[in-house]
């Protein structure tokens, strides 16, 4: 009788590990390495015969400083404004929308993923320029032209649209998974809509506005191509210093610092954010076990 031959606990994940080791920890490594280095004159781009870390002092230079708090409001802000839009358009599709047409509206909210993320942004580039169609219809209407291309409200504005399906989706499928039963039960004991969202639905999406706040703010942080086709100088971000680097400069060494630094900006960022989500659930939860006892 043939024994049937048992595979170790976890091998299905390896091809995701061996994904994982290949294409995230061996590159950030290697720029981690290349972060200790220096640019071996002016035709070099990187050497690490002799490691210090002094290109960390040159990437936290007052201009990288500035760049940084500017990348990081329009990320926060990007944040804000993707989970105002899409938490309510989210609760739309999962509870009022007949469950025979969520598929195609949530295909319609896909349709923008259907382009290329460079050709979206460019949309934008003819939208927003003098010769829009924004700016013509404002002059049809009496007012005069306006550009609103290459500033700091056009970066904003095309993160917000760039960015919007991602928060969209895991709210959706939080709040999809909410028992209609919990909201009825609470309206029967006499809480109204507010009260019932405030109480009841929103802590059952709490998941999902959690997902979709990391899947917004993390790759808004390191936003390149948003900032380079619809800022210019006015819209400035830490990518484009980090491209600059390695593209124009051909610093390796200091743009992979400046690269180092941004990746520990932003996990230090989400770690705070998600301790400070834990102590409000727990105060929460502390205040509610109060009310009960009492």
């Amino acid at each position: 009788m043939l024994r049937r031959l048992r595979t170790p606990h976890g091998a299905l994940a390896l091809p995701a590990w061996v994904f994982l080791l290949g294409f995230f920890v061996a590159p950030v490594a290697l720029v981690v390495w290349y972060s200790f280095g220096y640019k071996p004159g002016m035709f070099g781009t990187h050497a690490n015969d002799v490691l210090s870390l002094d290109r960390y002092g040159e990437a936290l230079s007052g201009t990288f400083v500035r760049t940084f708090w500017n990348t990081l409001r329009i990320a926060v802000v990007g944040t804000l404004v993707c989970l105002v839009v899409a938490l309510p358009f989210a609760y739309w599709l999962a509870v009022k929308v007949p469950a025979r047409w969520r598929g195609l509206v949530l295909a319609l909210v896909m349709v923008p993923f259907w382009t290329n993320f460079l050709v979206r942004t460019l949309g934008w580039q003819i939208a927003l320029s003098p010769q829009g169609p924004f700016s013509t219809a404002w002059q049809a209407l009496g007012g005069d032209p306006f550009d609103l291309l290459y500033t700091r409200g056009a970066v904003q504005l095309g993160v917000v649209y760039n960015y919007l399906p991602l928060m969209l989706l895991p709210l959706y499928v939080a709040l999809e998974r909410t028992s209609h039963t919990l909201r009825e039960a609470s309206r029967d004991l006499g809480a109204g809509r507010w009260r019932t969202f405030v109480d009841v639905t929103l802590p059952l999406a709490f998941p999902g506005i959690a997902s979709g706040s990391l899947l917004v703010f993390v790759p808004l942080m390191g936003d390149y191509v948003t900032a380079t086709v619809l800022g210019g100088a006015k819209g400035n971000m830490v990518g484009q210093l980090v491209a600059g680097q390695f593209q124009s400069a051909q610093n390796w060494a200091l743009g992979s610092a400046m690269a180092v630094v941004l990746i520990l900006f932003t996990g230090g960022t989400v770690l705070l954010t998600a301790v400070a989500v834990l102590v409000v659930r727990r105060v929460r939860r502390a205040r509610r076990h109060v009310e009960v006892t009492l």
